[in-house]
């Protein structure tokens, strides 16, 4: 089958850094199921894995953790989906990704696409929806109320990048958070405004005299996405006592929790891959979560975040794909579909 991958840890600009190659077809066994895949997506994952693993020598690494397409395998354990079944999924972080012809991935973290999205707005949204999914109510509990926080304010940093732009569409229809999203440019601006945001404002200038700007003494949980090193200490001014912080991002030289303590703040990491990756009880969470996800999606709560398609899958648009990633000048998805 026809895949893109890598054998050495390299800058996006060199040209061995992602490879057309040809691998077996893999076969699907246990409670597997073997995808025929039809789109992808490129999230900052991809790059960062790219950077720092190398695979065994003489061997290939495929990267893609978001991938829409067709059943056409099953294993002996599989009860949820049958051959032809159109299918989105973000796989697992330990196994060979979603930039190939054909790929196996437990059915327990697959839903069935959205009965209106074509593959490729579909492959926008498994990492990105899993991430801001979880992150919102299972780490940030926005879902449940709270006596300590009975009006509840959201702050969301980076709002316009891909779990940013599912993020703000999901806070504002499931949750009763005003939501203040960051953003930088007066496109990204409009973006989350079209998206969902109560009030946008700019991470480049101080928070804090934005967020009193618009009347607001202090926000009760804080969805950082991005640069949490950089905005920590007003995040932590931010936030009232009693509040939540969740990250998703690796800041630099870690963080000094010591701030936190005055104000009873829990720090909450999210990392969508932990179920899969630990085989967890509730692996099964992440099945559920896409299927309410295409839901809403037929509802028309919830569009794709979809915004730039760069072409089909092969090692050239990869790079180009990664390459915007790493400038940080992306907003929403990149898809990419089909192979020649």
């Amino acid at each position: 089958m026809k895949a893109v991958g890598y054998q050495q840890a390299l800058a996006i600009t060199d040209p061995a850094s992602l490879l057309d190659i040809e691998l077996p077809q893999p076969v699907a066994t246990g409670f597997d199921i073997l995808v025929k895949v039809a789109a992808i997506s490129v999230n900052p994952v991809d790059t960062k894995v790219r950077k720092r693993a190398e695979p065994p020598a003489g061997e290939y690494k495929v990267l893609g953790w978001d991938a829409a397409g067709e059943v056409v395998a099953i294993g002996e354990q599989v009860t949820r989906f049958a051959v032809g079944d159109k299918v989105y999924y973000a796989g697992a972080l330990q196994r060979q990704g979603s930039n190939a012809e054909f790929q196996v991935v437990d059915e327990r973290i697959v839903g069935k696409m959205p009965a209106n999205l074509g593959f490729a707005e579909a492959a926008a949204l498994p990492l990105t929806a899993l991430t801001a999914w979880e992150l919102l109510f299972d780490r940030l509990e926005l879902a449940t109320p709270s006596l300590k926080h009975p009006k509840p304010v959201l702050l969301v940093t980076g709002a316009a990048g891909g779990v940013g732009s599912i993020l703000v569409q999901l806070a504002r229809k499931l949750t009763t958070a005003t939501i203040v999203a960051t953003a930088s440019r007066p496109e990204t601006q409009a973006w989350v405004t079209a998206l969902g945001a109560h009030y946008v404002i700019d991470h480049n200038q101080p928070l804090l005299p934005q967020l009193r700007h618009l009347g607001i003494d202090a926000v009760s949980h804080v969805a950082s996405l991005t640069h949490t090193d950089l905005h920590y200490p007003e995040l932590v001014q931010a936030l009232a006592p009693q509040g939540k912080l969740a990250l998703i991002d690796d800041p630099a030289n870690g963080l000094d929790i010591m701030p936190l303590k005055q104000k009873s703040i829990s720090l909450h990491w999210e990392f969508m891959f932990t179920r899969a990756m630990f085989n967890t009880d509730d692996m099964i969470t992440q099945h559920h979560i896409l299927t309410d996800l295409s839901r809403l999606i037929e509802e028309g709560q919830v569009k794709s975040t979809l915004q730039q398609e760069f072409g089909i899958i092969n090692a050239e648009n990869l790079r180009k794909a990664h390459a915007l990633l790493e400038s940080g000048k992306a907003i929403g998805k990149i898809v990419l579909h089909g192979f020649n």
